[in-house]
């Protein structure tokens, strides 16, 4: 038996809670996984898992060899890769979870650079808008907008964004320009629904808050963005949903003269673990990726 094989693979089926997922994320199939286990457990000599309503949940003195363990495998997964040196570069898979039309825009268009810098490394993005379990589903590495909702995850700020009102030349010649907040009132708004439907603004330090309405409301930015460039309403929207837009002036700002509330960009790492070099490093390198070096 592989004791570092078989902790890493004790370590995946806790994190995931299923031998099934498990074997999914280490590329396995169920059975090996299953063994892998059984002999560690007959090495042990002690019970690590049991099967319950919520799947497979560590014992007492399986959930104590966990965390040793875990820590364990993750040492000599930071030893091994400062053996190797920082010349030969990251090796192995960079799991990265992100927010889609920022990754889409942003990201995956300078990903060549980081893989030419790493040629052993692989990377698999998961496109969501949505905060995911990131134990579970085996990330290395989150990427964020907006306030984060668990105020205990691991995570480091990458930058800090503006967001404006946004809306093509073509929908405000036909609708008209808002020149404050509250010719909003006249106008289709389109909303994302993740969002409320009130939009605050502050000039000379005074706030002003507008209920703003329209026939489309969206769950994903992608869904805003398509329907901004289909000249149907504004939005308010970070600058950097619409970058190109913005850029090429097929997208302009409103309201100029109105502040709306910053945006920041958060890199989230996984609860309970640490940070891995991949992890790291991929976060240094969307941190330079914000501060404006120029496009591919």
């Amino acid at each position: 038996m592989d004791r570092y094989q078989a902790m890493a693979t004790f370590i995946r089926v806790v994190d995931t809670g299923s031998f099934s997922a498990a074997a999914r994320q280490l590329g396995v199939g169920q059975p090996a996984v299953s063994k892998s286990i059984a002999q560690l457990e007959a090495h042990l000599q002690v019970s690590l898992l049991v099967r319950s309503t919520h799947g497979l949940t560590p014992t007492e003195a399986g959930q104590s060899f966990y965390e040793r363990a875990r820590n364990a495998v993750q040492e000599a997964d930071e030893a091994e890769l400062a053996a190797k040196g920082a010349g030969a570069g990251l090796s192995g898979r960079l799991r990265v979870s992100a927010a889609t039309t920022f990754a889409r825009l942003h990201i995956i268009p300078r990903l060549p650079r980081f893989l030419a810098e790493h040629p052993h490394l692989g990377v698999e993005i998961i496109l969501d808008d949505r905060m995911i379990d990131l134990v579970a589903e085996g990330i290395d590495i989150s990427l964020r907008i907006g306030a984060l909702a668990d105020s205990t995850a691991v995570a480091r700020k990458i930058a800090t964004g503006a967001r404006s009102v946004l809306a093509t030349p073509t929908y405000l010649e036909r609708a008209g320009t808002p020149r404050t907040p509250a010719d909003l009132a006249n106008h289709e708004a389109i909303i994302y629904s993740q969002l409320q439907s009130a939009w605050s603004f502050m000039r000379d330090g005074a706030a002003v808050s507008v209920s703003v309405s329209g026939r489309l409301r969206t769950s994903a930015a992608e869904g805003i963005r398509a329907a901004v460039l289909a000249d149907m309403g504004l939005t308010i929207a970070s600058d950097w949903m619409f970058a190109p837009e913005l850029e090429n002036g097929t997208v302009v700002r409103v309201l100029d003269a109105w502040s709306l509330s910053s945006i920041d960009l958060w890199a989230v790492f996984p609860a309970g673990r640490m940070i891995t070099a991949k992890a790291r490093q991929f976060a240094d390198f969307v941190e330079n990726i914000m501060k404006g070096e120029p496009n591919p």
